[in-house]
């Protein structure tokens, strides 16, 4: 007789409520992972899933506390027997901000703190450090600083000191949220082959639902409001509107053959695109992709940026840009893309006046702007980071958007009717007396972005705009740039390495790779072309799979009118919901 497994992971009608809140966070959840599984859970921002997981590695109950009822076991014990030292011997956490569990001043003692509260002797330690660094390829950086370490390398420094303690469980929170495309892939196949290696059971949690189906995974659960609406295969999940209707990104190339009126079954296996058979959906999909008509923006000759030989060195002889030349027309929307590290943040700041080029121009309107200081700059010049919390300064939203006006010596009556005015355009006047710490992340950008726009710039630079977003909170911002770059004609240059983000929004993208420039050109083109991706880490669109594999022959004009089709969708769909 086989013995039947036992689930590693179980809740059983599981209901959990922050003692902060009235309703509870999880409703009846049920829910099992077995050995050896490896399952994905999304859901939009405050759907419950990182919830979930603070109940699989311990934070809930013993750091945050709340009322739980019904049941559940980690590796068949209930976790209040087992304490949060002991989970941690069975769950290992990757948090989205690595940076957070650096302890050590090297990789190797950061790797090797857990075997140092054991005791284990030197030797073993440094073999079972060396071991472990070798299957995430780090070897080589265990005397650096793990301050020092790029977003990928930094990632691969914390799932070693996760499994260096030979945990049964790897628990991710958004592996993805803060790598490049190309670094993204290499840690998804990492996860999977740890999985396959070392027999663990993994649970990821992860907005980028695309790439992390780069490998198989077992199982998705869907979350939305504290309960699991699904819990089945990929092949299965793909073949429903499960996703769409909780407001989860699909993969763009199931989006693409829904919009040409295919009926997606399971059974072509839609999980991965190079696999999936295609046949059933073929001569729809051609037949859409004929009735295109691509229409290209309407934009003015006027240069309004330009940058001309622009290089730059924190260290001699170590150039972090070299030779960088383009320039933005007024009212584009232009995509800076590359690898993390490719020196995109570092050109913002030279814009900006945070630093200044060793050598090469920038011009505004024609204009050298190296003898204005960050101040004037800041006139013409907006500039909104990634992480909302490092710009805001003042306690109250009011306060934050006149800040700029104030310390410039505009008149209060002025200032009061260009704030108003401006948290009109961004949607925040109801809030406008509102403690910015009672807004949501994407709010708190508002405010940022707010805080630029009342001093009227003529060019805005956004940071990662939509890093660690989920797929509602990701369109909310995205629409609202787009909105007062065509209704008030503010240039934008966005710095990121969201593809889905480039193809739907740029007009145009320069691709950055080790400090040059390698690509000035539509979004279509550059996420077609197997080399420029390569280069810079970037990852070809499953739009160009999905073209090739249907013997379509320009496939980057596929995936313009993929993007003008499902922009025009969307477009309609918003018109509907006002209308009603």
């Amino acid at each position: 007789m086989v013995k039947k497994l036992e689930p590693i992971i179980e809740f059983k009608n599981f209901t959990f409520k922050y003692r902060s809140q009235v309703e509870p966070t999880l409703t009846d959840i049920n829910f099992r992972v077995y050995p050896g599984e490896k399952v994905l859970i999304v859901g939009p921002s405050g759907s419950g899933k990182s919830t979930l997981a603070h109940c699989i590695n311990g934070l809930v109950p013993f750091s945050y506390k709340g009322d739980i009822t019904g049941e559940y076991r980690i590796g068949g014990k209930d976790p209040k027997d087992l304490g949060i030292f002991g989970l941690s011997k069975m769950v290992g956490t990757v948090l989205q901000d690595t940076d957070g569990q650096f302890i050590g001043l090297t990789v190797a003692e950061d790797i090797a703190f857990v075997l140092e509260n054991d005791n284990v002797v030197q030797d073993e330690m440094k073999k079972r450090v060396q071991d472990v660094a070798l299957m995430v390829d780090i070897d080589r950086l265990l005397e650096n600083s793990p301050r020092e370490l790029s977003g990928g390398q930094k990632q691969r420094v914390s799932m070693a000191g996760v499994m260096i303690d030979d945990v049964d469980i790897l628990l991710f929170d958004e592996p993805l949220a803060n790598l490049d495309p190309a670094t993204g892939k290499k840690a998804i196949d990492l996860i999977d082959r740890i999985t396959k290696e070392k027999n663990v059971t993994t649970i990821m949690i992860e907005h980028r639902l695309e790439d992390v189906l780069y490998r198989d995974v077992d199982r998705i659960v869907v979350i939305g409001d504290g309960k699991i609406i699904s819990d089945t295969t990929p092949d299965q999940l793909l073949s429903e509107d499960i996703l769409e209707s909780q407001g989860i990104r699909e993969p763009l190339y199931i989006t693409a053959l829904k919009h040409a009126g295919c009926e997606i079954d399971s059974e072509s296996k839609p999980q991965h695109i190079q696999s999936m058979n295609l046949t059933p959906y073929r001569e729809r999909l051609v037949n859409w992709y004929r009735t295109k008509e691509i229409l290209n923006k309407n934009l003015s000759d006027e240069k309004l940026l330009e940058i001309q030989d622009l290089s730059f060195s924190y260290k001699i002889d170590k150039p972090i840009l070299e030779e960088i030349d383009f320039s933005v027309q007024r009212g584009e929307i232009l995509a800076v893309a590359g690898k993390n590290g490719a020196g995109k943040s570092t050109l913002a700041s030279l814009i900006c006046g945070f630093l200044q080029p060793d050598s090469g121009r920038i011009l505004l309107k024609g204009t050298d702007i190296a003898p204005l200081s960050i101040k004037e700059r800041g006139e013409q010049i907006g500039l909104v980071m990634q992480n909302p919390n490092q710009m805001i300064s003042k306690p109250m939203i009011y306060d934050e958007v006149a800040l700029g006006l104030q310390v410039r010596g505009v008149p209060e009556e002025e200032v009061k009717q260009r704030v108003y005015d401006t948290l009109k355009i961004c949607g925040l006047y109801p809030y406008r007396n509102w403690p910015v710490s009672a807004l949501s992340f994407g709010q708190k950008k508002r405010v940022t972005i707010a805080a630029a726009l009342v001093l009227k710039p003529e060019l805005l630079i956004l940071d990662e705009p939509t890093a660690g977003q989920d797929f509602r909170h990701y369109t909310e911002i995205m629409e609202f740039i787009k909105d007062i770059n065509e209704q008030y004609g503010i240039t934008i240059i966005m710095i990121t390495h969201d593809m889905h983000l480039m193809l739907e929004y740029a007009d145009r993208t320069v691709v950055m790779a080790d400090g040059k420039m390698i690509a000035d050109d539509t979004p279509a083109n550059v996420l077609t072309n197997e080399e420029i991706a390569s280069q810079a880490y970037l990852k070809k669109t499953s739009l160009y799979d999905l073209a090739v594999r249907c013997q379509i022959d320009q496939p980057a004009d596929f995936v313009d009118f993929f993007i003008q089709y499902d922009r025009n969708m969307r477009e309609k769909e918003k018109v509907k919901c006002q209308e009603s």
